[in-house]
């Protein structure tokens, strides 16, 4: 869900380095797209913008201009027991931005990168922990989560001190990590970086495949009051309008695509919100503990809708008071607070008022015969049918320029970036076809690519980082570390397991 970093690498008397030269500007959202034109991007040494609201999945796309910030990391580990250059260099005050962004920018940017799909699905999540383990489940999901955007973020400045550049992306941090990690290990530093894209990948599909088969469901289910139609109809009937759409490559002209779906989003919300909240039955008509078989789902959904890990650097890198985004009290901690209580709440309401009945998207329970409740589904459809369009402008910009590396002219180049276009939408909705279980792939994305990027990696960034520097006493940051990643790797084992089950199985009845 940033521009790309100079990379000049300065003379170790960072005090009298001349200033760099100034660098675009690394917006957080689509919605300021006028520096990450398409075609400008991919003519030239500036990475595009890769940004997924209303959803948790801000990431940057890396350009061949990002393998001179690769080559630097790999000398600098060369001297000898690893010594580490960082001669007082502050990567703040080497940031030279257009239009750098106040702290509520980007709080409100930090809240749209986390809100999205993901929150109607936590009444789902809630049924498969039960009440009160899904309470507590989901505000020490949080504490976690955000404690690994902290670890990504502290990272970041440290890599980027040793290395003297003034920002690095997710993708960098993990190959610069290894780059200055173990003598043994570096060489598994492009790896690293190929296996972040990966799942960066994964994720992205994953978010398209539940955005095309959410909108399916809640149109049938307003239609289904009138007219009963199979679910794959609607897919169909959505496939050619999503093809069109997504062959729009310069993201300035989807800005008022992008504000019409989060007004959509928010009016949706709040409309959904007051309808759980009408009499709700008391809290022993639900369970408070579902059952061990079915808490790896409650896993998946939940760190499906908390991996918001990467908007956290483009946010971070693009403000113009940098200090104040991490602390107790900065923007990082506030918004994820406020993302918390809001997941909890909808998760804990929405079951409380459901019960066992809550499928896989809150809104599928509405009345299906208020004319009101229609009205939120087909909201809430259109936005999210809307926001498919940045989602999926991630995935592409992956694959694009591996795919147009095989052509010479520019006509070639064009057609084959409109067929990859075509075939990674109908890939989606191939996928959302097989699946029609809402709630089982949102936990399986989750379990496979969520857990990866959010609770696995930032761990093993961070041993890497302070190899050379320390853990400090008895060696807490390792221990903790390996704690959270093994958390993340049981996480990502049974979640998926136990999520694949529930879909085979629901396949097969």
């Amino acid at each position: 869900m940033g521009a790309s970093s100079q990379t000049h690498m300065p003379s170790n008397n960072s005090e009298g380095a001349p200033r760099k030269k100034k660098m675009s500007e690394r917006q957080p959202l689509l919605l300021q797209s006028d520096a990450s034109d398409y075609e400008g991007s991919r003519g030239s040494a500036v990475r595009p913008v890769r940004s997924s609201p209303p959803d948790n999945t801000l990431v940057n796309v890396h350009s061949e201009d990002s393998l001179a910030v690769h080559a630097a990391a790999s000398g600098s580990g060369d001297d000898e027991n690893g010594s580490l250059d960082k001669s007082g260099y502050n990567p703040t005050h080497h940031r030279t931005l257009e239009h750098p962004t106040s702290n509520f920018d980007t709080l409100v940017h930090l809240l749209k990168g986390n809100i999205g799909t993901g929150i109607l699905a936590m009444p789902d999540a809630f049924k498969n922990a039960g009440l009160y383990v899904g309470l507590v489940g989901t505000m020490i999901m949080g504490a976690i989560c955000t404690h690994c955007m902290h670890m990504l973020v502290n990272c970041s400045h440290e890599l980027c001190r040793r290395l003297q550049q003034p920002s690095l992306d997710f993708s960098e941090v993990a190959y610069s990590s290894f780059e200055t990690g173990p003598i043994g290990l570096r060489r598994y530093s492009s790896l690293a970086r190929r296996i972040i894209t990966t799942f960066l990948f994964i994720t992205q599909i994953g978010f398209c495949c539940v955005y095309f088969l959410f909108v399916a469901l809640n149109l049938k289910d307003v239609i289904d009051h009138y007219y009963v139609i199979n679910y794959r109809i609607y897919l169909v009937l959505l496939l050619m309008p999503m093809i069109v759409l997504n062959l729009v490559r310069n993201l300035k002209y989807l800005t008022p695509v992008s504000l019409i779906a989060s007004i959509l989003t928010v009016v949706g919300l709040a409309i959904t919100f007051s309808y759980m909240l009408h009499d709700l039955p008391d809290v022993h008509t639900v369970k408070p503990f579902a059952s061990w078989a079915t808490l790896p789902l409650y896993f998946g959904t939940a760190i499906y809708a908390f991996e918001g890990i990467g908007v956290v650097l483009p946010l971070e890198n693009n403000m113009r008071t940098p200090e104040d985004f991490s602390g107790p009290t900065g923007v990082l901690n506030t918004g994820m607070v406020i993302v918390a209580c809001l997941y909890t709440s909808v998760g804990f309401f929405g079951y409380l008022k459901y019960g066992d009945a809550v499928k896989g998207s809150i809104t599928l329970n509405l009345p299906q015969g208020d004319t009101l409740s229609q009205l939120v589904k087909i909201m809430m459809a259109v936005a999210i049918f809307l926001s498919y369009t940045l989602q999926f402008y991630v995935p592409v910009n992956i694959v694009e320029p591996f795919v147009c590396s095989h052509f010479d002219t520019q006509r070639g180049k064009n057609t084959a970036a409109t067929l990859l276009r075509i075939i990674l939408v109908t890939f989606t909705f191939l996928l959302a076809t097989c699946i029609p279980n809402l709630g089982a792939i949102i936990s399986l994305v989750g379990a496979v690519s969520s857990s990866a990027l959010a609770l696995i990696a930032p761990p093993i960034i961070e041993i890497f980082t302070f190899y050379n520097v320390g853990y400090g006493r008895y060696k807490w940051m390792l221990w903790k570390d390996i704690a959270i990643m093994i958390f993340g790797l049981c996480g990502f084992v049974f979640g998926t397991w136990v999520s694949l089950l529930d879909i085979f199985k629901k396949h097969t009845d």
